[in-house]
């Protein structure tokens, strides 16, 4: 399938964390929006197999990089459902949602995250009103309707309409990594599908973003499959891999 969007490619950061940000989205609009790579074994998976005490002192590591800018941190325990969080009030510190795969706010110093390794992290700004929203979103979440729900979560903070939203999808697995079987093309793309193939789940996301009127979408050319040294990869690695931290918002000045 091919998606109505542009290439945006992420550049390396200059914070103090192994990351890529967006740096046209910081140049025209002011926002920090980026993904944590592997370097240095950089995993910030809460649930992965690795000691606890190492994870989360990456995660004070990766809180100290985005201070003083975002003095509120919010991130899920996600299920690969269609729950946006929305946060309108800053509270200091990490807040971390139970079965939560989204979040959307509207005020400056909140950093919304999602985990990811392999899914999508698909960010959404409305730039005319400071409305960010930053979604995970695998295939289950695609058939779900999470996209949707970051959609209408942009709209109750206040964008009345999507054709003044930018949405970009993050680094994720390629389709030609990602071969899935019939039943998950069925449910992705709501047509029966007789055989297992590739799923390009960027691709499909910006379709469905360009017919619901998003005026301006953007994907990432980098698969987190492919380049084994850069990102970790659920498919690659048969499970046993680390995750990235995708990240999203307007700093306070």
């Amino acid at each position: 399938m091919t998606a109505p969007a542009d290439w945006l490619q992420e550049t390396e950061s200059r914070r103090p964390i192994p990351a890529l940000e967006l740096a046209e989205w910081a140049d025209r609009y002011g926002l920090a929006a980026g993904i944590t790579t592997r370097d240095g074994g950089f995993n910030l998976g809460l649930l992965t197999p690795e000691p606890a005490a190492d994870v989360l002192g990456r995660w004070r590591t990766f809180a100290s990089a985005m201070a003083p800018g975002f003095p509120a941190i919010v991130a899920g325990l996600q299920v690969h459902g269609r729950v946006v969080a929305i946060h309108r009030d800053p509270v200091p510190g990490w807040t971390i949602r139970d079965g939560v795969d989204g979040h959307a706010t509207g005020t400056a110093g909140i950093l919304c995250c999602v985990s990811v390794a392999d899914c999508v992290p698909v960010y959404l700004t409305h730039p005319p009103s400071g409305i960010v929203a930053l979604l995970h979103v695998g295939w289950r979440g695609a058939a779900g309707g999470m996209l949707e729900a970051g959609f209408a979560a942009v709209r109750a903070l206040g964008a009345s309409r999507l054709d003044d939203v930018v949405m970009h999808c993050g680094v994720a697995i390629c389709g030609a990594c990602y071969e899935v079987g019939p039943e998950v093309l069925t449910a992705v793309t709501g047509t029966p599908v007789p055989h297992p193939g590739p799923l390009d789940l960027r691709a499909v996301l910006a379709v469905r973003a360009a017919k619901a009127g998003v005026g301006d979408i953007s994907i990432s050319p980098l698969c987190a499959a492919h380049d084994a040294h850069r990102f970790f990869s659920h498919r690659r690695s048969g499970g046993t891999d680390g995750r990235m931290l995708a990240y999203l918002g307007w700093p306070v000045a």
